[in-house]
């Protein structure tokens, strides 16, 4: 998978918070290590805890290069990881947001709250709009993101959104399952909105 150049560093969006159950902090360690195995790049939000920390720390131990991406105001508050490969310090979410999705040739997201969604989505409306072609995916443990599905499914229903979008985004129950669906999405493509399609 490595030796594909389409697929070289995932970008990865998720809690700074552990969650009220710990599923999730071993799926994102799970992930972090299938990113360390694949000999691919992690590239994350550049904090030290809750699901942010537990991916790059599996990843560092298994030899990862992962890089943090953090703006300034967020820095100063201790929460930056210290242990990184490399960690750049923006000066905003707008410049963290743009820098990630620079780095990344994929997205996934993990469970999170409010900013891992805004991340999210804004790369599927990147997608959409024809802005890049990198796949995205989520990493739906327990069923975490089944809600959010739900409420896309709805969406696309009421003609909102793309049907074909929808079913362009990867989602897979187990962390050891998502690299390679993300490495056959690369190889396809992201078949992005066309005019006349809803947005």
């Amino acid at each position: 998978m490595s030796a594909d150049p389409r697929l070289r560093r995932i970008t990865v969006f998720c809690g700074a918070s552990s969650g009220c159950r710990p599923v999730h902090l071993r799926a994102a360690a799970e992930f972090g290590r299938a990113v360390a195995e694949a000999g691919l790049e992690l590239v994350y939000g550049g904090a030290r805890v809750g699901l942010m920390g537990a991916v790059a720390d599996a990843a560092l131990r298994g030899g990862a290069t992962v890089t943090g991406v953090i703006p300034r105001h967020l820095a100063r508050h201790e929460i930056r990881h210290t242990g990184l490969t490399r960690l750049l310090v923006v000066e905003d979410m707008h410049q963290r947001k743009a820098r990630m999705a620079e780095l990344g040739d994929a997205f996934v997201a993990l469970p999170g709250g409010l900013g891992t969604a805004e991340e999210f989505f804004e790369t599927l409306t990147w997608a959409q709009i024809g802005l890049h072609d990198k796949p995205c995916a989520l990493l739906d443990t327990d069923g975490f993101y089944q809600p959010l599905l739900v409420f896309l499914a709805h969406a696309a229903a009421e003609g909102f959104v793309s049907r074909r979008d929808v079913d362009g985004i990867v989602v897979c129950e187990r962390p050891g399952d998502l690299l390679p669906r993300l490495a056959a999405r690369a190889r396809s493509g992201w078949s992005v909105c066309s005019d006349g399609d809803a947005v």
